[in-house]
């Protein structure tokens, strides 16, 4: 086989892990999509589960305790993931989601239900933690990019999925349907290999070695050139021969700006208000005066996300991920500026009856751009500016973060919008979003197409501009 062959096999071979390892991230994101059609169906006169309606604080309960049980086992990934591997972790994720449409399907009473929400949750942590470190730890540095942007696309579908079979389905049959994707996802992933980097961390090259030659398409020379490279990274960690901890972030100047990168970027997918808007669009339609139903409503942000995380996945690689970044912090600190205009104008009870379209499309816009921006490269950066040693230290305490400031902005935006209007909201919301552009501008560098070990030598110079796309540091090869 030629040399061309090989790479073009080892290129799907890499797709085809990505593809297996984002089903589990479909399977969240329709359990995340499924309260949009059903808390309706919970909240009626005759509710699937139960014998009476569910009060508005129960409902509360089941869409927010997800943050909470993700927040719990997020701490508890990163442990799992350095002592046992990320190949076990990826399986022991079909476990929780398994269980959790097992136990709505069996559901009798809000308990109950309850209960499989907080597997729901524990799988959707796992599912969030291992997915960008296991693709970043297996993709060449051609398809990092791309290929770490699947995890958007697979919630969008996701969560589409679960608004459309809401629609259509029964509750029961949704739930069933809900069930099949944790077995397909833990039969395709059980025979994908370990990532090489964790194998040569535990001395088991050999392993590591068999892990390359599926991943790059039996590519001896490529394979043979890749294992010194990551041997040369593993070396020069002085961390390799020791467990990982707190101190081990702030050991020099690139881990340091890496780290905070990791945690500006993860948390502030929360802080820039996305949740709310996808939670609590009907809402805002209604504000809006939109005839369009609830359902229908989700459905339509539903498709533009999807559409805009397909976009993000083919321009990632030509656009460059610092760019789309800028863009998107930058688009939706305007959006929530627009939407805190309107409503502080319709507050002080001006006529706007010409304008009760804005909303709409505003939210349109802002679920744009943060399906091609933050949504996606976020989780693609984060895994890019740190070293493999500490990756799952660091994602761990920044997705804990992230779950808390989730949970923060679900259980607090209707209580916050009471005592200081929606405006008073989007405006923090708008800020936040600023606050996140700015620090991409002045942290984030360029990594499109970059070795890890390029990235992280920018990193740790000291006068490197961010964004500058310095060819002399991908043309060094490490001997």
């Amino acid at each position: 086989m030629s040399k061309s062959l090989r790479k073009a096999s080892g290129t799907w071979r890499q797709y085809t892990a990505a593809a297996i390892i984002n089903i589990a991230a479909v399977s969240t994101g329709v359990s995340i999509g499924w309260t949009s059609p059903v808390v309706p169906q919970l909240e009626g006169p005759t509710p699937p589960v139960g014998t009476y309606p569910m009060t508005k604080d129960q409902i509360s309960w089941l869409t927010s305790i997800f943050c909470i049980a993700a927040l719990i086992i997020s701490p508890v990934c990163s442990v799992l993931s350095e002592k046992f591997g990320r190949k076990i972790l990826g399986c022991l994720i079909a476990i929780p989601l398994g269980l959790s449409w097992l136990l709505t399907i069996l559901a009798q009473d809000f308990s109950c239900l309850l209960i499989a929400r907080i597997f729901t949750g524990f799988g959707g942590g796992m599912t969030i933690f291992l997915v960008p470190i296991y693709v970043a730890e297996i993709a060449t540095d051609d398809v990092r990019g791309k290929l770490g942007s699947f995890l958007l696309f697979a919630l969008s579908i996701g969560i589409l999925l679960a608004f459309v079979l809401g629609v259509v389905m029964s509750y029961q049959m949704f739930a069933i349907c809900g069930m099949i994707l944790p077995i397909v996802f833990i039969s395709g992933f059980m025979f994908m290999p370990e990532t090489p980097i964790y194998l040569l961390r535990k001395c088991r090259t050999k392993e590591a070695e068999r892990s390359l030659m599926w991943l790059r398409g039996n590519d001896k020379t490529a394979v043979d050139r890749e294992i010194v490279q990551l041997m040369k990274i593993i070396e020069d960690d002085s961390t390799s021969a020791r467990s990982i901890g707190l101190r081990d972030l702030v050991r020099d100047r690139g881990t340091i700006k890496g780290t905070l990168i990791a945690f500006a970027l993860l948390p502030g997918q929360q802080a820039c208000g996305n949740s709310v808007v996808f939670m609590y669009c009907a809402t805002i339609f209604q504000l809006a005066g939109s005839s369009l139903s609830p359902n229908a409503s989700a459905i339509v942000l539903g498709v533009m996300q999807l559409v805009a995380a397909f976009l993000s996945t083919v321009t990632i690689e030509r656009v460059g991920r610092r760019l789309l970044l800028l863009i998107s912090c930058g688009g939706m600190a305007i959006c929530h500026g627009l939407l805190a205009l309107f409503f502080l104008l319709q507050t002080s009870n001006y006529d706007l009856s010409f304008f009760r379209w804005t909303p709409v499309i505003v939210l349109c816009f802002f679920t744009t751009l943060y399906s091609i921006g933050l949504g996606p490269v976020a989780f693609v950066v984060a895994t890019e500016v740190l070293n493999p040693e500490i990756a799952a230290l660091t994602n761990s305490i920044a997705m804990t973060l992230t779950w808390t400031i989730f949970f923060t902005v679900i259980k607090s935006f209707p209580l916050a919008s009471g005592l200081i209007g929606s405006y008073g909201c989007f405006a923090i919301f708008s800020f936040c979003c600023t606050c996140t552009f700015l620090i991409t501008y002045f942290l984030v560098p360029e990594t499109k197409g970059k070795p890890i070990e390029a990235i992280l030598r920018e990193l740790n110079t000291p006068m490197q501009k961010p964004g500058d796309d310095n060819s002399n540091i991908d043309s060094i090869e490490i001997k």
